[in-house]
């Protein structure tokens, strides 16, 4: 009997799990199968829905496979995991389960599968955190493409369902920086029948059930009609691909194929907004780059329209030069449905409320996966963005209305975490995207209701935005008084505009300064991390962040209450080189600025042109999707490399190519600035000096600046499809 996706408190098992790892078979049941012996210990003779996942099976809220899979399983399906599988030889991963009465679905991955495989610079990464141990090469370059191609192979009537972050942001004609090339929507080019975007748990049930629903009218025999519940395999298989588009294509955040007859000749901007086909994208930057800016303004309203564009079924091959010949293919129209409306809060806590093990399956006996080793004792506590960042992806994919769980979520996940054998007695993280914007949201929805800006921060702070701190101040304190907890920790990042923003008369001032000494005070473990980005104003402009001289405000009151509570903590401001509008120029102004100020920066990195951000789509065309006028560009790896520099300014390597750049450039100054009046030593820098806020003080070479390994960071969460996007 299929169930409705009902509360947590109509759920008895919610309670903290006690798992026996003395009785192998009661310990393998608390997790979802991933094996034919697993599936018949749960006493099922068929399954439901078979997921297909790019990352290894951790069955933790934070992990989007497993909550996909637990989101099923409490609307009463029958769902299994096939984690990490091989995808040579034989192809006896996808073959181990058989067919599933419903559908497969493939996630490839927490994160984009490319971001995880590659640098900045398109080099292959030594280790994925989402593997055991570390270890590369469990997955392939774009599973969604590599893994819907086999499933298709294997069962060419069985629908296939993709997810997860790498399709999401794929979702339309993206800019592949890997590849260097326009790539049509996703959907042209792998053998899924339907894409889902965003938070997956709402579309993925209302699938299953529309399927459900339209195979109850199917008879698989003459003499006997299935009951609507319990459908065999036979009826949903005598449904055919095609039925099951028919079945899904009105549902929300549904990505399908139609024929271009169905693309409205006169759309209601309302209803439905048709882009520019992806063939005039192919030959004109420009459409691509007008494309653009109303694909981010559907993702970011609260009621948006349908989008629509015209494609062919290219192969991942097709070259520019071939474009003339897309004309004469077979073209389809990729039809974007809406996004659900935002989330409740019971919404929410459903998904967070199951019965998670909050562990690696047993499968992996004991090995270490770094992703989980990040994220195991930590807490989200709400999902979305509005800082509209344009490097960002999370808007994009959560959304930038806030989805917050109710205080009572928050710490029933938080004594679970209590209960954990290798808990001691510190909580790594109470955060989500931007860490100080749970509880926030319009004081007028109605308001929010007909905005379509991308950012509630800029170019200001939108006056309709309710920023009171109080609720997340309460939620940690609620935290620390629970039994067994020393103290809680914000290892997400803050948005520090939002803690200094004033408000109407002054309302929100004292409650921002009480949260940054709550904040500052009790909870950070001696290094708190921020992103201001750049300092260049221009930059800063594109980047959609606010005036550096917030940071210099915010710097103040760290270091005040430091001073106060005798702490001797680190402020780590994050840096991007090589972003859009970025210049040598801006970027020595940079490293000036941050030697003012006594930084030697290790949390940097070069800007990466990841899918679906403004930032990338600059990148690609040098127009601004919103203005359409050209922006300046660091595209050639000496430009990049020299923009990276100046993060390691001090650095006695760096300083005569630094110097002598800039003296070309006519900047002196910021020569004399950095390095003096002459020679290759430091302005006022001593060999082996210390400086609170780098780790490793003293000559050579320091920093962030690892292009071998991988690690789930801030800009990662926005790339992945689990609710601890940031």
């Amino acid at each position: 009997m299929v169930k409705k996706f009902v509360f947590a408190a109509e759920m008895p098992y919610l309670c903290p799990l006690k798992i026996s790892i003395s009785d192998q078979n009661t310990m393998l049941q608390d997790w979802l199968p991933t094996s034919a012996k697993e599936v018949k210990l749960r006493g099922w003779d068929e399954l439901d829905v078979i997921l297909f996942s790019g990352d290894a099976y951790v069955d933790h809220p934070s992990f989007g496979a497993a909550v996909i899979g637990r989101v099923l399983e409490a609307a009463g399906y029958r769902v299994a995991i096939v984690p990490q599988p091989d995808w040579h030889g034989d192809y006896r991963d996808f073959r181990k389960l058989g067919v599933p009465r419903l559908f497969f679905g493939v996630s490839p991955g927490a994160m984009d599968s490319m971001v995880n495989h590659y640098t900045a610079n398109r080099r292959r990464r030594s280790d994925d955190a989402y593997t055991p141990d570390g270890r590369p090469g469990m997955r392939p370059d774009m599973p969604s493409i590599v893994y819907t191609k086999i499933l298709r192979e294997l069962y060419p009537d069985v629908p296939i369902v993709l997810g997860g972050i790498e399709a999401s942001l794929r979702r339309l004609s993206y800019y592949d920086y890997w590849e260097d090339r326009l790539r049509p929507s996703l959907l042209a080019e792998c053998d899924a029948d339907v894409i889902t975007y965003g938070m997956g748990e709402q579309v993925t049930v209302e699938i299953a059930e529309a399927i459900t629903r339209s195979a109850a009218r199917v008879k698989c025999r003459e003499d006997v009609q299935c009951q609507a519940d319990v459908q065999c395999k036979e009826c949903v298989n005598l449904l055919g691909r095609e039925a099951f588009v028919e079945a899904v294509k009105e549902i929300p955040q549904v990505v399908c194929r139609r024929p271009v007859s169905e693309v409205p000749k006169e759309p209601s901007p309302e209803q439905d907004v048709v882009l520019h086909p992806f063939v005039e994208c192919l030959r004109n930057k420009r459409c691509q780059a007008e494309n653009f800016r109303h694909i981010e303004e559907e993702s970011n309203k609260w009621h948006a329209a349908r989008i629509w564009q015209v494609t062919a079924n290219v192969s991942g091959h097709e070259e520019r030069e071939e474009v003339s010949g897309h004309e004469e293919r077979c073209e389809i129209a990729i039809r974007v449905n809406p996004p659900y409306p935002p989330l409740t809060t019971e919404q929410v806590d459903r998904a967070f409320d199951l019965p998670y093990t909050r562990m690696p399956h047993p499968r992996y006996n004991g090995k270490r996966i770094p992703a989980y080793e990040m994220i195991r004792h930590s807490i989200c506590m709400h999902r979305g963005c509005f800082g509209g960042c344009a490097f960002c992806t999370i808007s994009a994919h959560q959304g930038k209305f806030i989805a917050s769980r109710s205080k009572e979520s928050i710490l029933r996940e938080a004594r679970q975490v209590t209960q954990m054998p290798d808990f001691k007695g510190y909580i790594s993280d109470l955060g989500g995207p931007s860490a100080n914007m749970y509880g926030m949201r319009g004081k007028d929805l109605s308001l929010c209701e007909k905005c379509k800006k991308p950012s509630c921060l800029h170019p200001q702070v939108c006056p309709n935005l309710n920023a009171d701190h109080s609720a997340v101040i309460d939620i940690y304190r609620a935290v620390d008084a629970l039994p067994g907890v020393k103290k809680s920790f914000v290892g997400s990042g803050v948005r520090y505009d939002l803690i200094l923003h004033e408000g109407k008369n002054g309302e929100f001032r004292e409650g921002g300064l009480r949260y940054a000494e709550e904040l500052i005070r009790n909870h950070v473990s001696g290094r708190l991390k921020v992103a201001p980005e750049h300092t260049n104003p221009e930059v800063l402009r594109v980047m959609r962040k606010p005036s550096f001289e917030l940071f210099h405000r915010f710097k103040r009151i760290f270091d005040e209450v430091n001073r106060k509570y005798g702490l001797k903590q680190q402020l780590i401001p994050y840096f991007i080189s090589s972003h859009p509008a970025s210049t040598e120029i801006a970027m020595a102004e940079l490293a000036a600025e941050t030697k003012s100020l006594d930084f030697k920066l290790e949390q940097v990195q070069d800007f990466t042109p990841t899918p679906m951000t403004v930032s990338t789509e600059i990148w690609y065309s040098g127009l601004h999707p919103y203005t359409l006028e050209p922006c300046y560009c660091a595209h050639s790896q000496e430009e990049k490399l020299r923009q990276r520099a100046y993060f390691f300014w001090y650095q006695p390597e760096n300083v005569p190519k630094l110097r002598a750049s800039l003296i070309r450039l006519g900047r002196r100054d910021l020569a004399e600035q950095l390095f003096g009046m002459g020679g290759t030593k430091v302005a006022g820098q001593k060999s082996g000096s210390f400086n609170p806020n780098f780790r490793n003080s003293g000559p050579g070479p320091r920093g962030n600046q690892s292009q071998g390994k991988a690690k789930p960071n801030r800009y990662d969460r926005g790339s992945r499809s689990n609710p601890r996007g940031k």
